[in-house]
């Protein structure tokens, strides 16, 4: 790897020798925080066009040891230029370049008027919009991708990097921590590998969305591959309930706001053949982030400590015995994590 993008002279020189800016254009950096698994960089050049620049890194941000192969940003590369196709007009930022052999890629940066979700969200702003374009997003990616045909289903077949980012360190890391849940979330994993239904974006957070100008806005897309659905879906909610469960004021707007989540998405795909048996998998893949994300090795960093633990003591009584439904089971994180408070 010859350029480090988080050190301006090197990137400066690396994008002059590139051709794309010229030696003596005016052009400013910003380095962007946030992720553990990449460095990233916003570029301004003087006519006001504007990139972010993603590097991946072998060795992740995290306080435990957590590595994947950089040669992932080809995986992202390749998601963004399909996702302009598949989602919403305006939801994913337009592809500029790749540069494999030095990990990177660059893409259109929002504007920096942009709103991050998770900081909104976290400032105990709950937007019912926001969740429903949250629900047609993922629905209309997922609908479209099952639609699609057999080349999208070659082009992102290999699940190597979804199953070192998340499988393992998620649940497979929290099975190992949470004896009473061990084998839940080990089924769990293997059973992820056997749904191969749509594309799956794997880390469809509000962390990875922005806000402009009332649009939601869908960034990082490392560990996109053909798979399970119903993953997807779990992962959303369980950003939403652990929300809930941090911000006690506003619980039963954001369970509201959550069933309106799955509601929007749940029109999206109930065409689709797959359709009917994706709900008892979402509910379950809901219980085993909301678990990892308190004994995994990327911990919510917002959950106190005695937030985590309830979290984890309430997702254990689930795990016994599981919801039948997303909405029964929304309805019973709340009043859980209620009484144990």
């Amino acid at each position: 790897m010859e350029v480090d993008i988080e050190d301006f002279d090197s990137l400066r020189h690396y994008l002059t020798r590139q051709g794309r800016i010229k030696p003596s254009e005016p052009v400013s950096f910003k380095k962007l925080s946030g992720g553990v698994s990449n460095r990233t960089v916003r570029v301004e050049r003087a006519d006001g066009d504007a990139w972010v620049l993603k590097q991946a890194l072998a060795k992740l941000r995290v306080d435990v040891d957590w590595f994947s192969s950089p040669e992932r940003i080809g995986v992202e590369a390749k998601a963004i230029r399909w996702l302009n196709s598949l989602a919403p007009k305006g939801t994913i930022p337009l592809f500029i370049f790749d540069d494999i052999a030095n990990y990177l890629m660059a893409m259109e940066a929002i504007p920096e008027e942009s709103e991050n979700w998770k900081s909104v969200l976290l400032s105990g702003k709950i937007v019912s919009n926001h969740f429903e374009q949250f629900g047609l997003l993922l629905g209309t990616i997922h609908r479209r991708s099952s639609e699609a045909g057999p080349e999208i289903r070659r082009a992102f077949a290999d699940t190597t990097y979804f199953e070192n980012l998340r499988l393992r360190p998620y649940y497979l890391y929290a099975a190992q921590n949470t004896p009473a849940a061990s084998e839940f979330l080990k089924a769990l994993a293997r059973d992820t590998m056997r749904h191969p239904n749509s594309l799956v974006h794997g880390d469809f957070s509000p962390k990875n969305t922005l806000i402009y100008q009332g649009q939601l806005i869908l960034l990082d897309y490392e560990v996109v591959h053909f798979g399970d659905p119903a993953f997807d879906v779990g992962f959303a909610l369980t950003h939403f309930l652990s929300k809930a469960n941090h911000l006690r004021p506003e619980r039963e707007r954001l369970a509201v706001a959550a069933a309106l989540f799955w509601r929007v998405y749940r029109k999206q795909i109930e065409s689709l053949d797959w359709a009917e048996k994706l709900e008892t998998r979402a509910v379950l893949h809901t219980l085993g982030c909301l678990l990892a994300r308190v004994a995994g090795k990327s911990p919510l960093e917002y959950l106190t400590h005695d937030e985590a633990a309830g979290q984890q003591e309430v997702v254990l009584q689930l795990v016994a015995a599981p919801p039948t439904s997303v909405n029964e089971l929304i309805a019973e994180f709340i009043r859980k994590i209620e009484a144990h408070a």
